[in-house]
């Protein structure tokens, strides 16, 4: 199972076998956020993906290097090279140091990816602490010809560096289509081509975050700072480079460029995207009013939210989409996954109550053989999360007395399920409050009771305690394969 993970690289546009440069270590690298603003779900959406390909493949037995960067200097309003800095823009209208404003939103994303129990990454280094390995990066471009200097600015020659290499090879675009998208900007006139990018950038008289370099006082460009951490920290050649697909062009585009230049090497040996999310259709936007920050999806303090939605349920809704696959949020979706997070979790703890036999009529190689199948095709979690409820449905009979498993392969079906859900897809029952955990399982007691009745044949008993149940407000749906309940809405 450990040699049969098959990823989809973004470069090859195909899925191919995994094969480290240096197993059984691994070097993984994924674009983290721009703290300039609250964090949002497609930091949760990146965040949960590569969290996955991190357990993951610490589970397969190999040792992980996941490097995640924090973005604290050099990411303009435009991919163009114009406007301010994010977050000097930031810090500018609210009267803040920008270093404050990189503490307060750090902070921020640290305190939302706990909750979504986010791995920590094993280095997370800040762009602004990498300005003279990000220098020296730039002097090495310089000196193999394929940048310029032009009034303290300095940027890459793309047509120079077309005429060995191929620019565009992650995204596809070729240099006639970047020719005739291009247009002229203010204050780009000295580039030599529109489409150049910077890698050091002159800053003005008023600039918040400016350091001295061989080219007059400056601030390096976005997509260099990635370039020059993962070379420190994974080296001249790595694994896996992960991030959203909206920074495959131009961010990684111009990562692979930067890194070529420099080592005359692509980089990276696998590229991986997540892709993107909307919001009741819609791609989501403070224009358009429809930007839920993650906190107040936890919460419920949005217009366009029913209800509070917890950590755990976001989490459980975005394994329910392949990572490659767009991913609509709407409170109906959201509200099933609740209900499903809760069933799987009921199963699970159902495994508890359950009693060997002399032999077992279910098939636990099966499922396992059939779990490991999912992950390795791609981290394909929708398939895995199917394949765990199928289980589900079998535990619940075996409850029911319809099946039965022997103390073996119960022990093995307990595993099972601890691998997968909780140390593979970090899943965690929900924290209730005392009392209402309390009255659940109550419930579920006084569930079992009719459960045994009917298996008794008793079906007054079972009748009666689901009448006087759903007087209460409780309602219960019975199945092949057991039953469920909830409360019924006001």
């Amino acid at each position: 199972m450990k040699n049969q993970l098959i990823i989809y690289d973004s470069l090859k546009r195909k899925k191919v076998p995994f094969r480290p440069l240096h197993s059984p270590h691994v070097g993984l690298y994924v674009c983290g956020p721009t703290v300039y603003g609250d964090p949002h779900l497609g930091h949760a959406r990146m965040g949960i993906t590569f969290d996955l390909v991190f357990r993951y493949l610490m589970h397969l037995g190999f040792k992980v290097r996941y490097v995640r960067n924090i973005t604290d200097v050099g990411h303009l309003e435009s991919d163009a090279d114009a406007g301010e800095d994010k977050i000097g823009k930031k810090a500018r209208l609210e009267e803040l140091e920008p270093m404050e404003v990189v503490q307060q939103y750090t902070n921020s994303y640290h305190r939302d990816m706990r909750q979504l129990n986010i791995l920590e990454p094993s280095i997370e280094p800040l762009a602004s602490g990498h300005i003279i390995e990000q220098q020296q990066f730039i002097d090495k471009i310089i000196k193999n010809k394929l940048a310029y200097e032009v009034n303290g600015s300095v940027y890459f020659d793309v047509d120079k560096y077309n005429e060995t290499y191929q620019y565009g090879i992650l995204s596809g675009r070729n240099i006639d289509e970047l020719k005739s998208q291009s247009r002229d900007l203010d204050g780009q006139d000295e580039k030599k081509n529109p489409y150049d990018f910077a890698l050091w950038k002159k800053a003005s008289p008023e600039h918040l975050m400016k350091w001295p370099s061989l080219w007059g006082n400056g601030f390096p460009g976005w997509h260099l700072e990635c370039s020059t951490m993962s070379t420190k920290y994974l080296g001249e050649e790595f694994d896996i480079h992960g991030g959203g697909m909206d920074l495959l062009f131009p961010h990684h585009e111009c990562e692979i460029a930067q890194s070529t230049a420099v080592h005359g090497k692509s980089s990276v040996r696998y590229w991986m995207h997540n892709n993107m999310i909307t919001l009741n259709g819609q791609k989501m936007g403070r224009s358009l009013g429809n930007a839920v920050t993650l906190e107040e999806f936890f919460t419920g303090q949005h217009k366009l939210l029913d209800q509070a939605y917890s950590p755990m349920t976001i989490r459980f809704f975005m394994l329910q989409a392949h990572y490659r696959g767009t991913l609509d949020f709407t409170n109906k979706a959201l509200q099933a996954s609740e209900k499903g997070l809760e069933r799987l979790f009921r199963g699970i703890q159902e495994l508890s109550h359950l009693k060997p036999s002399n032999t077992s009529s279910l098939d636990v190689q099966r499922l396992e053989r059939s779990c490991y199948e999912a992950l390795n095709d791609d981290f394909n979690t929708p398939i895995l999360i199917s394949h765990l409820f199928d289980g589900i449905k079998d535990i619940f009979s075996l409850s029911e007395g319809r099946q039965t498993i022997s103390g073996a392969d119960l022990d093995q079906l307990k595993k099972l399920y601890d691998i997968f859900v909780i140390e593979i897809m970090g899943l965690q029952p929900e924290q209730k409050e005392t009392h209402e955990q309390l009255t659940s399982e109550l419930i579920e007691a006084i569930l079992n009771v009719r459960m045994q009745a009917k298996a008794r044949n008793d079906f007054e008993t079972s009748d009666r305690i689901r009448d006087a149940l759903n007087t209460l407000g409780i309602e219960i749906k019975d199945g092949k394969n057991g039953y469920e309940w909830a409360f019924r809405k006001k």
